[in-house]
């Protein structure tokens, strides 16, 4: 048996994440084995990623046939399993038309390329787009730029300009940041957001700005890349306000781990892109659209968009039961999200809680300092959920406690 020293690192990876010292080695439905034979249950999916869990017999059986028949040709060619998954999302979504990418970072960088595009076909030199504080959209120049991380950002100005900054949920704050501003060209957002501290924007507020576009002729952009396919219940997260984007980026669960992204487009944007405007080599190679395709069958099959919102409601629940007198006391200020994205929002920094709940046989991970993000499989059940409140809550009260 291997065993891995309390800090493995490696002189050869760049020192680019702060890991815990743990290397898992295989894993089954929402548990996963450490390579010292220790299990954990997984309430982090990934981060948001593995849809349908580990090892999902249906979804490993469809790889390996895919692998023995073809992984990678180029869009040179006509990839018969682009067109599937396309109308996939499609019909799911009710918009037209998609473009394929490997990661959400290339996905939002698409759609602030379409953006610009967009401006630029209607005379407008130098396009604005409009995005949010504590945004996160990806770690490239442009991506960066649009992130409302000043932590994110630091070190790799200057930024790229043509992004314009404005509070979640204040329609009068977008008025006012845009008023006679005709070079504006798109509003940018993530229905909830995740990165930034699981921060959901309100239903009204999506439908106000939806409104606000159509007015101005602006694109409306929502990124559902971590809170989309099916994690709050419905296929993406601003389907649950009864509007509909010009421009929606997809990755992370899309594929159930294998990497594929997508840039899903409505009437107003789908015609922007012409050939030589964009591309991808690995986008939408066959092994990434089986994959994506699968995911979606065996989501419907297993019904796993209802099992999101029964098993995200009943956590919640089961978090607010068990943390009570946290909520009450302002030590806990909030549990939001909905479906399998939640966030926990303490009065303190928690980042401690990510090795301790390791420790404890629990994957979490604390984002925006002071708030615990879960986004387990789409697979978890109602007893799993049970299990994440019993190892999580003590942890969170025993925190608190130690500052008191």
């Amino acid at each position: 048996m291997t065993v891995v020293p309390a800090a493995p690192s490696s002189p050869h990876v760049m020192n680019t994440y702060g890991r815990l010292p743990i290397a898992l080695s295989h894993g089954q439905g929402c548990r996963v084995w450490d390579v010292n034979g220790r299990a954990y249950l997984d309430a982090l999916g990934g981060i948001a990623v593995n849809t349908l869990g580990h090892n999902h017999p249906k979804l490993v059986a469809a790889l390996q046939d895919q692998v023995t028949k073809l992984i990678h040709t180029s869009n040179y060619y006509h990839i018969p399993l682009q067109e599937e998954l396309a109308r996939m999302l499609v019909e799911r979504s009710g918009m037209t038309n998609v473009f394929f990418c490997s990661t959400g970072l290339e996905a939002n960088e698409a759609a602030l390329k379409l953006a610009r595009k967009f401006g630029h076909d209607k005379g407008i030199e130098r396009p604005e787009i409009v995005v949010y504080e504590k945004a996160f959209h990806g770690r490239s120049i442009a991506t960066l730029s649009a992130t409302g991380n000043p932590k994110v950002q630091a070190g790799f100005g200057p930024l790229v300009e043509g992004f314009i900054r404005v509070p979640i949920n204040s329609i009068e704050s977008l008025k006012a940041a845009t008023a006679n501003n005709p070079n504006v060209v798109a509003v940018f957002f993530e229905a909830i957001q995740g990165e930034g501290g699981v921060n959901p924007m309100h239903m009204d507020y999506l439908r106000d700005v939806r409104t606000l576009c159509d007015e101005r002729d602006w694109l409306l952009m929502i990124d559902e890349v971590q809170c989309g396919m099916g994690r709050t219940g419905k296929w993406f997260a601003h389907q649950w306000a009864g509007i509909q984007p010009d421009v929606m980026p997809l990755a992370k669960g899309l594929g159930s781990g294998v990497p594929v992204g997508a840039v899903v487009a409505g009437p107003k944007a789908a015609k922007i892109f012409a050939p030589g405007n964009h591309g991808s080599t690995f986008g939408g190679n066959p092994l990434a659209m089986r994959a994506g395709v699968e995911t979606i069958r065996i989501m419907e099959e297993q019904g796993l968009l209802a099992n999101a919102a029964k098993v995200g409601a009943h956590l919640k629940a089961a978090l607010q039961t068990a943390l009570a007198s946290e909520l009450s006391s302002g030590a806990v200020k909030e549990i939001r999200g909905q479906g399998l994205m939640l966030g926990i929002d303490l009065s303190k920094p928690c980042g401690a809680l990510v090795q301790r709940a390791a420790d404890a046989g629990l994957l979490i991970s604390v984002t925006a300092d002071s708030v615990i993000r879960l986004v387990p499989p789409l697979i978890m059940t109602t007893a799993e959920a049970e299990q994440v409140a019993a190892i999580l809550c003590p942890l969170i009260s025993t925190l608190l406690k130690e500052a008191e």
